[in-house]
């Protein structure tokens, strides 16, 4: 019985080590970085083929393989978990934030680029669905995202905001970091 506990704690925490890995890796080509996610996917599999190689050959009765198939997914999923925490921790980017404005205000404008924040500023006219508007569009570091949107929420609680994550820029103006 020791036996069983033990390789199922080592399955569950190797799962972890390596779908967190993996969803690291994941997150790492999608922005570009492909040395890296080599690298990561060779330490990934490697991880992987050995432990479900010891799970397969741990010769077990009915029960015991459904208690290594708990570990094993229950290790799959708190992996993608804490993958994904890392993930945004260590993988920074840009994103694109879209704001509509629930009215035209210039003064919003002036506190958003006092703030630092480069926008580009498209009027929306009037129209029976509502009063002028403005769409403001800028391009940040998803590093300020909680804090230019806290920004417009304070500004225009009823701001209409989008974020989409962008894989390159080119040129204009951004934010320089505050350490």
């Amino acid at each position: 019985m020791g036996e069983l506990v033990f390789l199922c704690l080592k399955v569950f925490v190797c799962r972890i080590i390596d779908v967190s890995f993996s969803t690291f890796r994941t997150v790492s080509i999608v922005k570009g970085k492909t040395m890296l996610s080599a690298c990561i996917g060779l330490i990934e599999t490697l991880i992987w083929f050995l432990i479900v190689r010891e799970a397969l050959l741990f010769e077990a009765a009915g029960y015991e393989k459904i208690l290594i198939a708990i570990a094993y997914s229950t290790g799959f999923a708190t992996g993608t978990y804490i993958g994904g925490t890392i993930s945004k921790k260590f993988i920074k980017g840009m994103v694109q934030v879209q704001i509509v404005t629930s009215t035209k205000d210039d003064a919003l404008i002036e506190e958003i680029r006092d703030a630092g924040y480069a926008i580009t500023i498209i009027d929306i006219a009037a129209s029976k669905f509502g009063p002028e508007k403005y769409m403001i569009l800028s391009e940040i570091s998803s590093t300020d995202l909680k804090d230019f949107k806290a920004l417009t929420q304070k500004l225009d609680p009823k701001a209409f905001i989008m974020v989409n994550e962008t894989k390159y820029v080119f040129n204009g103006f951004f934010k320089t970091a505050e350490k």
